[in-house]
């Protein structure tokens, strides 16, 4: 089986293609000041520019997990998520609170989808 890997670091991939699946990491935002709505949009470029760059796009996900430090911004999160999602072919997702790796994060979301 081949693998492919997408934007290698010292510590991990951000997408890693096997077996005809592209799984993507943690994606957070770039602005961590942002807010709740500002950095789902961030997260969700970079997920659509992961799957670009594995040949594949959104209708073709599989899973999305999504963290939330403070799961009251669950409203304001899936107000961004609901326009981005293909609305004919939404992923299974779970969204759960979760304490992430700097307290200015807003969100987090990992995501799998087919190639």
């Amino acid at each position: 089986m081949t693998i492919k890997r997408f934007q290698v670091g010292s510590r991990m991939s951000q997408g890693v293609v096997a077996g005809g699946m592209l799984h993507i990491a943690g994606q957070v935002a770039e602005d961590r000041k942002g807010s709740i709505e500002e950095q789902t949009r961030s997260v969700l470029a970079k997920i659509d520019a992961l799957l670009a760059e594995a040949g594949t796009d959104r209708s073709r996900l599989i899973t999305v997990n999504v963290f939330l430090p403070h799961i009251t911004d669950f409203d304001a999160m899936n107000a961004v998520y609901d326009a981005w999602i293909d609305p004919a072919n939404p992923p299974a997702r779970a969204c759960v609170e979760a304490r992430l790796a700097d307290p200015d994060l807003r969100v987090e979301m990992t995501a799998t989808a087919l190639v």
